[in-house]
C-alpha cells in the first residue's frame, strides 16, 4: 500500500463505522429525517404570519345610502367577516368574548359630513396582537379607499378621486409562507448539522470508546473527517426534504440558481457541524453538549436570525449581536435566492462570511482536537 492511501483507507473505515453507528441509532434518524418533515409540516401549517378573514362588528349610526354603500364594501372584501350589531355595548362584547376582532363604527352625521368633504369613521382595533392590529387597520382602508373611488364627495368632484395602484415585488401572493419556508430550512440545517455533531465525540468519550483509537495511526484531521462526512450527507438529506416540501406543498418559487442554492445551503452545513464538533470536542458530556448546542444555534437561529421577527426593529445592541450568528448570513441568503434571484451584492457578501466561518470553526476544531488526542 502506498503512503497517500494509508489516510483514506483509515478515512474510509472510520466513516463507515459512524454511518454504521447511525443507523443502528433511531434517534439520530428521527432527528435527522423525521423530525424536518415534521418541523416543515408543523410550522409550514402552523406558523402564519398572514392575517385572513378578520372579523369586525359593523355599527351604522347613519342609515343612509353612502353609508350602506361602505358597509357593502366592507362585506365584498375579501379581508373581513362583517357582523352588523346596533348598539357600541354590543360591538364591545363581541370583542371582549373574542369573536369580533375590531369594531368599525360609521357615525350619525358620516353622510352630510362626507358630502361636504369631513367624513370621519372610527375604525376600532384588538391591539392584544400589535402585528395583527397593525395589518387590521392597513386592511380597513382598502374598502374605504375603494368605495370612496367610486362615490366621491363634493369636495373632490372637480379634480376627481386618485386611485393608488400597488404592487408587491418578489413576493406577489403576500403568502408569510414565501418568506418562512426559506428560514425553516435553515433552522433544519442548524438542528441536524450543530445538535446531532455535538454528541458525537461527547459519545465516544462516555462509551469509553475514544480511548480505543488513540492507540492507531490516526490523525486528528482523519478522525474528524470521518465524524463529519455522514452528519453531511444527512444534513443534505434533510435540506433536499424541505426543498420538496417548499416546492410540492407550499408552492414556493425558485428565482434563483438551484446549483447556488446547493452551494450556500453545503456551506452553512459546514458551519453548523463546525459548531457542534466545537461543542463536542470540549465537553465530553452527551447532556451538557446537546445544551450548549441548543443555546448556541438553535434559539439564536430562532429568534436573532431574521427567520421570524425582522431584525430593523429589535434594539442596536441585539441587533449588533445578530452578525456574529450565522443563521442570519443563510437567513438571508436563503431568502434572497428563492424569491428575490441571484443578487450578487447579496448573496457574495453573506456567502463569504459564512466560508469564513466555517474555516474559522473547522480549524478551530482540529486545533483543539489535536491537543486532545496528542
Amino acid at each position: 500500500m502506498q503512503a497517500w492511501q494509508a489516510p483514506w483507507r483509515r478515512i474510509g473505515a472510520l466513516t463507515r463505522k459512524e454511518t454504521r453507528q447511525i443507523l443502528r441509532d433511531p434517534s439520530s434518524i428521527a432527528i435527522g429525517i423525521v423530525f424536518p418533515l415534521m418541523l416543515i409540516l408543523l410550522f409550514g401549517y402552523g406558523l402564519s404570519l398572514d392575517v385572513t378573514r378578520v372579523t369586525v362588528a359593523l355599527l351604522d349610526n347613519d342609515h343612509s345610502s353612502d353609508s350602506a354603500a361602505l358597509i357593502g364594501a366592507f362585506r365584498l372584501s375579501p379581508d373581513f367577516t362583517v357582523t352588523a350589531v346596533q348598539s357600541l355595548q354590543a360591538a364591545t362584547a363581541l370583542v371582549l368574548d373574542r369573536k369580533a376582532d375590531g369594531i368599525v363604527q360609521i357615525p350619525a352625521d358620516f353622510s352630510r359630513r362626507w358630502h361636504s368633504g369631513e367624513a370621519q369613521i372610527q375604525v376600532v382595533v384588538n391591539g392584544t396582537d400589535a402585528n395583527q392590529a397593525r395589518i387590521m387597520q392597513a386592511y380597513a382602508a382598502g374598502p374605504i379607499a375603494e368605495w370612496s373611488a367610486t362615490a366621491p364627495s363634493a369636495a373632490s368632484l372637480a379634480a376627481g378621486p386618485a386611485i393608488v395602484v400597488n404592487r408587491m415585488w418578489f413576493n406577489e401572493a403576500n403568502d408569510s409562507h414565501f418568506f418562512l419556508v426559506p428560514g425553516l430550512m435553515v433552522l433544519v440545517m442548524t438542528i441536524i448539522g450543530a445538535f446531532l455533531t455535538a454528541m458525537v465525540i461527547a459519545r465516544e468519550w462516555e462509551r469509553g470508546t475514544l480511548e480505543a483509537l488513540f492507540v492507531t495511526p490516526m490523525r486528528p484531521a482523519e478522525f474528524l473527517v470521518s465524524k463529519l462526512l455522514p452528519y453531511f450527507a444527512l444534513g443534505m438529506i434533510g435540506f433536499a426534504l424541505c426543498m420538496l416540501a417548499g416546492q410540492f406543498l407550499f408552492h414556493i418559487p425558485l428565482r434563483g440558481s438551484l446549483s447556488l442554492l446547493f452551494l450556500v445551503s453545503m456551506v452553512y452545513l459546514l458551519v453548523a457541524l463546525g459548531i457542534g464538533l466545537l461543542v463536542s470536542t470540549l465537553v465530553k458530556s452527551q447532556f451538557l453538549a446537546s445544551q450548549l448546542a441548543m443555546m448556541l444555534t438553535f434559539l439564536p437561529a430562532m429568534m436573532l436570525s431574521g427567520f421570524i421577527y425582522d431584525l430593523r426593529s429589535m434594539p442596536a445592541f441585539i441587533r449588533g449581536i445578530t452578525y456574529a450568528l450565522p443563521a442570519r448570513y443563510a437567513v438571508t441568503l436563503l431568502q434572497t435566492i428563492y424569491l428575490a434571484g441571484d443578487v450578487r451584492g447579496v448573496i457574495w457578501l453573506n456567502l463569504s462570511v459564512l466560508a469564513a466561518m466555517a474555516a474559522l470553526l473547522l480549524a478551530a476544531t482540529r486545533l483543539v482536537t489535536r491537543k486532545q488526542l496528542s
